[in-house]
């Protein structure tokens, strides 16, 4: 056999090795970063967004109530807005319900934009891509008299600027119908009363300037009983994205309503970019204060959100939506099972603060798995921060925060709704 004569190429091919092997690990690192970076969801949209990028938001959506209302976080609830954007960047969240509203009491609405402009904008540094939603209810109170009609309304509707302010009498249905359903002076609004959407789009253009990009319209049908074809909600939800086409932080406006019939849609096209509406639990009878999720229990919205054009221009057989935890009052009968859509006699989100952590830790899991499992167009909106019509002992309100010393009345769901959404 031929001998070969060792002329030192051997050490430059160990270093030609060595070489090879660093490129192969920096093609290998390169590649598992651009393997992230796929898996990394996209939170990116400007003046339209895609459906991926709609179910991205709405896969790490959370209530939370009152986020934008310091005040009443600090002073009356014993809550801590520091606390909560750490909660929130904590969790993942990128959707945050609720942020802001009124129940009435309009003539407050100065001082809650001024002070939600604020903690919009830290919420905003921590995590730009975070959606704000407003909620725009079913109510109208005599409070909105106290509010001037500026002239850049009177402009888009086409009437002469005057000195005049909210006409609450030029809400209401013109018969009587629904007026004071909330209490005196408290009534469902008429939608196709000009004076209507003149409020609702004054009402949005203001949540839109201080940094909200979605809206929930609440009830949207009883808000339109003489018009089935919704044709004057139709025209002043076009006025209000066409406001967010020129003033929102990016060019757009998400906007919902809690859909009993499974969606608003006309002449294929539907009215809201998603839709929402309550659980809707039902009691197992044999297992006392336990509830779980099924398909037709009275009007839930599983396997019904209609399809069509949306907003956005996409088509879809059914619109993606978020289903939550309601809250809308005390029976009284807390514990009893008393039937229509009470939970063991609470509202849904006051059935489950009342029980054990460990319970609400497991059944938040179960429910997000059961909507995955059962309709993937739907997704579980986590409970954050929502009022407490029936406490639990003394504490009226409920947080899912860790239980620490800035949040000393947390229900502790916080870790698990991170655990959830880590495993999705």
């Amino acid at each position: 056999m031929m001998k070969v004569k060792n002329s030192g190429g051997s050490g430059l091919q160990r270093i030609g090795w060595v070489g090879v092997l660093v490129c192969l690990a920096v093609v290998a690192v390169a590649r598992g970063e651009e393997a992230a970076e796929k898996r990394k969801r996209d939170y990116r949209f400007e003046g339209t967004i895609s459906r991926e990028v709609l179910e991205n938001y709405l896969s790490r959506a959370i209530t939370f109530s009152e986020l934008l209302n310091a005040e009443r976080t600090e002073n009356q609830l014993g809550g801590d807005v520091g606390e909560n954007i750490r909660m929130l960047t904590n969790v993942g969240v990128k959707f945050v319900g609720r942020a802001i509203y009124m129940w009435g009491g309009e003539g407050r609405l100065e001082g809650l934009l001024k002070a939600g402009q604020a903690v919009a904008a830290r919420v905003h540094r921590a995590d730009p891509e975070m959606v704000l939603q407003a909620a725009a209810f079913e109510i109208v109170s005599e409070q909105v008299g106290r509010l001037a009609v500026p002239a850049w309304v009177f402009k888009e509707f086409g009437q002469p600027v005057a000195e005049r302010p909210f006409r609450y009498e030029a809400m209401l249905y013109s018969d009587g119908h629904r007026r004071n359903q909330w209490g005196r002076g408290s009534s469902v609004p008429d939608m196709s009363r000009e004076e209507t959407k003149m409020w609702f789009f004054y009402l949005a253009a203001r949540y839109i300037d201080i940094g909200v990009e979605a809206i929930h319209f609440g009830q949207v049908a009883i808000m339109d009983d003489r018009d089935p074809e919704h044709r004057h909600w139709r025209e002043m939800l076009r006025r209000v994205r066409a406001y967010a086409a020129r003033r929102a932080r990016r060019r757009l406006l998400l906007c919902d309503a809690h859909v009993p019939s499974g969606g608003i849609v006309h002449e294929g096209r539907l009215m809201f970019d998603f839709h929402s509406f309550p659980l809707r639990i039902e009691e197992v009878v044999e297992k006392p204060e336990e509830g779980v999720l099924k398909v037709g229990y009275l009007d839930s919205i599983f396997g019904r959100s209609k399809g069509g054009i949306a907003a956005s221009g996409w088509r879809c057989e059914h619109l993606p939506y978020l289903v939550e935890l309601d809250n809308f009052g005390r029976s009284g009968r807390g514990g009893q099972n008393i039937g229509a859509h009470w939970i063991w006699g609470y509202d849904e989100i006051c059935w489950f603060a009342h029980q054990s952590e460990d319970y609400r830790n497991r059944w938040l899991r179960y429910a997000w798995e059961w909507i995955r499992r059962t309709d993937p167009n739907g997704y579980l909106q986590m409970p954050g921060s929502r009022t407490l019509a029936a406490p639990v002992g003394k504490v009226n309100w409920y947080w899912a925060n860790t239980r620490s010393e800035k949040a000393p009345r947390g229900f502790n769901q916080e870790e698990t709704i991170k655990a959830i959404w880590a495993g999705d």
